[in-house]
C-alpha cells in the first residue's frame, strides 16, 4: 500500500449502511487529487486525497451493490487515476469521476459489506473510508494476489513489535515549564525500549519514526499492520493545566464516559474536548463492537502488565510515583490496529518535578526497562494461558 500522506485528525464520523450526510467545514472549491487503498484481513481502507476541506454525501445502491460518495464543490485532477481494480473479497473496484460540474463522485463497487465508517482528516485534507466484510475474514479472488495480515491469534509467538514514539517533527506534543518537549522524550524512551527488546528478548523491533519527523496518527497503526506486527506500543508523556498533576497511566482503545480519559485523548488527538466528545459519540457503535473482539481483551491485559511493571519499577527508586491505573479512551493512533495495542503516558511533563525526572537519562532508562519487563510478562502469561488451554499458540 502507498503510505498515507501527512495529516492531523480533524474528526472521526461513523458511517452506517443506510445513507447519511457527512460534512466538514468547507467554504471554497477543492481539487480531488486521487486515492489510495490498503487491504487487511479485517477491513479495507480507501483514502481520497484533496487539496482542501470538503462537504460530501454518501449512500448505498443495489444492482450492482455499491457505495458512492459525492464530494461537493470539487473538481477532479487530470492526473487522478479514474479506476483501480481491487478484488480483495470486499471491494471489486474503486472509481473516481467528475459527476457534475461541481461534484466528484467516488464509487466503491462491493462484493460483500457488513458496515463501513468514514474519517474526515486534515493537514492535508482527505476522506478515509473503511469497509468491513460480512464474515470478518476476506476471501480474495483466486487469481488475485492480496497482501493480508494474519489475525494475532493465528501467530505462533510474538516476533515483531512496533514501537510508536508519540508526536514528532512539526508536532512537538506537550512542552514542560522548563521547555522539555514531549516528542524528544518519547523518541528517547522508545529507542531505549527497542534496544532492550531486541537484546533481551530477541524480537524484531520496528519504529513508526526513528528521528524527529512528523508521522500522521493513522499512518502509525498502518505501519504496524503492514509489517504484520504482533504488538503495538505507543509512548507518550502526559500534561495538564493543573501543575500538581502527576503519575503514570496506560490506555487501550475503547469507548469511555470518563472526562479525564476523554481530555487526555483529545490532547493526544489534537482536537478540542467538545469535539472529542462528539467524535466519540459517533463512533460508539464501532467501539462497542470492538469491545466484543478478543483483541480488546488482549490489549487490556497488555496494558495492565505494562502499567504494573512501570509502577513497581519506578516506586523502588523514585518517591511520590502515583499509579493512575489502566484506562481506556478513543486514541486515534490506536484505531485500526490489527494486534493488541496500548498507549503509555509515562509521566506529566507539565509537572515541575516530573519534567526534571524526564530530563534525566537514568529515569528514561528505568521507564524503558519497566515497559520491556511488562511486555515480557505479558508474553509469558500469554504462553501460560495458551498451554493451559491445550493450544500450541503463544504470545497473544
Amino acid at each position: 500500500m502507498a503510505r498515507v500522506l501527512p495529516l492531523v485528525l480533524l474528526c472521526l464520523l461513523c458511517g452506517t449502511i443506510a445513507g447519511a450526510v457527512r460534512s466538514s467545514e468547507a467554504s471554497k472549491s477543492s481539487t480531488v487529487l486521487g486515492f489510495r487503498h490498503w487491504s487487511s484481513e479485517r477491513y479495507t481502507r480507501v483514502v481520497v486525497d484533496t487539496d482542501g476541506p470538503i462537504q460530501f454525501t454518501q449512500n448505498r445502491l443495489s444492482n450492482p451493490d455499491r457505495l458512492f460518495f459525492d464530494l461537493k464543490n470539487c473538481t477532479l485532477a487530470k492526473s487522478a487515476v479514474p479506476t483501480v481494480t481491487i478484488k480483495d473479497g470486499t471491494l471489486e473496484t474503486v472509481r473516481l469521476a467528475q459527476f457534475t460540474r461541481n461534484t466528484v463522485r467516488v464509487v466503491l463497487d462491493l462484493r460483500q459489506l457488513k458496515r463501513y465508517s468514514t474519517f474526515m482528516l486534515e493537514d492535508p485534507n482527505r476522506l478515509v473510508i473503511d469497509v468491513y466484510p460480512l464474515a470478518g475474514i476476506k476471501t480474495p479472488e483466486p487469481d488475485k494476489s492480496v497482501k493480508t495480515i494474519l489475525p494475532y491469534k493465528e501467530r505462533q509467538k510474538v516476533n515483531t513489535i512496533v514501537i510508536d514514539p508519540g508526536h514528532g517533527g512539526k508536532d512537538p506534543g506537550a512542552i514542560g515549564p522548563g521547555g522539555l518537549r514531549e516528542k524528544d522524550i518519547t523518541l528517547s524512551v522508545s529507542k531505549k525500549l527497542g534496544a532492550l527488546l531486541r537484546t533481551r528478548h530477541g524480537v524484531n523491533v520496528l519504529y513508526t519514526r526513528e528521528k524527529d519527523v512528523f508521522v500522521p496518527l493513522n499512518e502509525r497503526t498502518e505501519i504496524a499492520n503492514a509489517k504484520g506486527a504482533d504488538l503495538f506500543i505507543s509512548i507518550h508523556v502526559n500534561a495538564s493545566e493543573q501543575r500538581k498533576a502527576r503519575g503514570i497511566e496506560t490506555y487501550f482503545l475503547n469507548w469511555t464516559d470518563d472526562r479525564e480519559a476523554i481530555r487526555v485523548a483529545a490532547r493526544e488527538n489534537r482536537i478540542s474536548f467538545d469535539k472529542m466528545q462528539k467524535v466519540q459519540s459517533g463512533l460508539q457503535m464501532i467501539l462497542q463492537d470492538l469491545a466484543r473482539n478478543s483483541k480488546r481483551e488482549e490489549s487490556m491485559r497488555l496494558a495492565h502488565s505494562v502499567q504494573n511493571s512501570m509502577v513497581s519499577a519506578l516506586s523502588r527508586d523514585y518517591s511520590q510515583v502515583e499509579n493512575l491505573g489502566v484506562k481506556y479512551a478513543l486514541f486515534y493512533v490506536l484505531v485500526g490496529a490489527e494486534m493488541p495495542s496500548v498507549l503509555a503516558e509515562i509521566s506529566f511533563i507539565s509537572n515541575h518535578q516530573e519534567e526534571r525526572l524526564l530530563a534525566k537519562s537514568s529515569y528514561r532508562n528505568r521507564i524503558a526497562e519497566a515497559i520491556a519487563d511488562g511486555i515480557e510478562a505479558y508474553i509469558s502469561e500469554s504462553t501460560l494461558i495458551v498451554k493451559n488451554a491445550g493450544s500450541p499458540i503463544s504470545g497473544g
